[in-house]
Order: structure tokens, then C-alpha cells, then sequence
């Protein structure tokens, strides 16, 4: 072998020993070293084949998410005053992430802030406090007691959830989606996306609050 990985140039000329070398294989007897290097290269193959079609999927996957992100910032731009911002973010958020609950709550900055927007108190903020931290959205390997604070009475229907902070220099509130499938929204996928949403939301929310604050 170690002659072999220094002379790699044994084999030239010499083509014919590479069908009588036998090499065992098992229960199936031996095979010739080139059939034998063949079956490699066509295993090797598979398995980048399989790697290629993985990417191709994730593309695709990312350029759909990618497409659905701008829907939301067109139906957000389009959005007339706060009230439409929250319904149009919820109503694109239902279709974009596939998700059977959407919660969209902000927190109350002043006594006056009592609409169905604004969630009663900073339960949210206080019992997630390292992703208002981060500003990272928290996907999926959440308890009971998470799901109750982002869903209230829905906590029994949703079993996984991802927690979207918003946030500009203090937090705003937070998005909430829940789905009934397990597995849906899980700990290792990717949150890319999820962050690019929340930073849609935020400006357009803000903007909001800031004309509203002039007016």
C-alpha cells in the first residue's frame, strides 16, 4: 500500500494487471480492482449527488422565503396607520411561515395604550428576557409556560413556536408563531429570515408610533 500511495504511477502502462488484481468483497466473493474503483466512484457519486440536491432544496426553500418577505414589505408600506400594519403583518405571517397562530402584541408605552394591540403587561419581555437581549428570534425548545405567555388559552394547540423580538432602542413587543406540528419550528433551523422579519416589522411599526406621536 505504501509502495503504491509513492508510485502512483505503477499502473501506467501496466492496465491489464488492474483486471486480474482481485480484491475480496465480502460475501460476494472478489472483484477486479477497476470494478472495484468503479463502485467507489459511483458511491462517491450518490453521495455528492445527494449533497447537491440538499442544496437545490434549501435554495429553493430560501428564494420562496425570500419572495414572501417582499410581500410583506410591499403589504407593509402599503399599510394606512398602525392598525393595518399589525392585520396586514399577521394576515402575510399566516401564509409566509406556514404557521396556525400568529401573535403579534406590543407593549404598552403609556396608560392610553389599551388596544387589542398591546399586550397587558411585560409578562413577554421579562420571561424571554435573553432573546429581547439578543434580538434573536427563539426557535422551537420551549416549555408549557413559554407557549402560555406567547399564546394564552391557544397553548394547548401549539406544540412548537418561535418568538420574534421587536425591538429598536427599547422593546417594542413581539411576534409569536405557533404551529400544531411538532417539528415545524425546532431549535436548529435557521432564523436568517426570521431576524430580516423582525426588522421589517419593527420599522414599520415605528413609523407608525412616530407619526402618530407628531399628530
Amino acid at each position: 500500500e505504501t509502495y503504491l500511495q509513492t508510485h502512483n504511477e505503477f499502473f501506467v502502462g501496466r492496465e491489464e494487471l488492474l483486471e486480474r488484481i482481485d480484491l475480496p468483497h465480502g460475501k460476494r466473493g472478489t472483484v477486479s480492482l477497476v470494478a472495484r474503483q468503479v463502485e467507489v466512484l459511483r458511491d462517491k457519486n450518490k453521495v455528492i449527488e445527494h449533497k447537491l440536491l440538499d442544496l437545490l432544496k434549501v435554495a429553493r426553500e430560501n428564494e420562496e422565503l425570500s419572495s414572501r418577505l417582499h410581500h410583506l414589505a410591499l403589504g407593509l408600506l402599503e399599510s394606512q396607520g398602525l392598525d393595518d400594519v399589525v392585520a396586514s403583518a399577521r394576515e402575510q405571517l399566516l401564509q409566509a411561515f406556514k404557521a396556525d397562530f400568529v401573535t403579534l402584541n406590543l407593549f404598552p408605552r403609556t396608560q392610553e395604550d389599551k388596544n387589542l394591540h398591546y399586550a397587558a403587561n411585560h409578562d413577554v419581555h421579562e420571561h424571554f428576557t435573553d432573546a429581547f437581549e439578543s434580538r434573536r428570534p427563539q426557535c422551537g425548545g420551549m416549555s408549557e409556560e413559554d407557549v402560555r405567555h406567547l399564546f394564552g388559552d391557544l397553548q394547548g394547540k401549539v406544540s412548537s413556536a418561535v418568538l420574534v423580538p421587536l425591538a429598536n432602542a427599547e422593546p417594542l413587543g413581539f411576534i409569536a408563531m405557533g404551529s400544531r406540528e411538532k417539528a415545524r419550528f425546532h431549535p436548529g433551523m435557521g432564523t436568517l429570515f426570521l431576524g430580516y422579519l423582525g426588522e421589517l416589522v419593527t420599522q414599520a411599526i415605528t413609523h407608525c408610533l412616530q407619526v402618530d406621536g407628531e399628530t
